[in-house]
């Protein structure tokens, strides 16, 4: 396994060693010993979530507000372009974000810790999203920022509207929904 860190220090980018041959592939997706040592703390998770979207469909901003959730997210079909936000008001970060592209073909994951929003897009016909979060999902905890909040502006890989919920529709700007400390 291996890190790349992001333009946001505390979201890394994961790469798990590939062993394949003409017989297929072979790769160790989660390790806990080697994962902590890698985002340096000791972190348990406690749920496993899997999605399948179509194309253009928008998943997030989502983060919740008490029970909040890190997350190591991947894709295991297709391919989707993944968001994360910094909504700590007392990071120097506060207000930026991250994006990376992850795929069944590059096998990469993203470590998105407490204190983000998180959102993906799906670039693909289709996209299987995993992820494991390190706290269970709360929905009256649950909130949303909207995806094209201006002061955010994330570079979302989009020539249509993307399909959203209806309760992505009714998010909110970061300037309003409530934050972190």
């Amino acid at each position: 396994m291996s890190i790349t860190p992001t333009a946001i220090p505390d979201v890394l980018l994961i790469e798990p060693k590939v062993f394949g041959d003409d017989r297929g592939l072979f790769f160790e997706s989660f390790n806990q010993a080697k994962f902590e040592s890698l985002v340096g703390r000791q972190v348990n998770f406690v749920q496993d979530n899997h999605s399948r979207s179509v194309k253009n469909v928008l998943r997030g901003l989502h983060y919740q507000i008490q029970q909040t959730q890190g997350r190591l997210v991947r894709v295991v079909q297709g391919e989707v372009f993944d968001v994360a936000v910094d909504i700590r008001k007392s990071s120097p970060t506060f207000g930026r974000w991250v994006g990376e592209i992850l795929s069944a073909d590059n096998n990469k994951q993203l470590w998105v810790p407490e204190g983000f929003a998180h959102g993906f897009l799906v670039l693909s016909d289709a996209a299987e999203f995993l992820y494991k979060t390190t706290d269970y999902y709360a929905p009256e905890f649950e909130r949303s920022i909207i995806w094209n909040d201006p002061d955010i502006a994330i570079k979302w890989p989009l020539d249509v509207e993307p399909v959203l919920s209806v309760k992505d529709q009714q998010a909110k700007t970061l300037a309003i929904a409530e934050q972190f400390v």
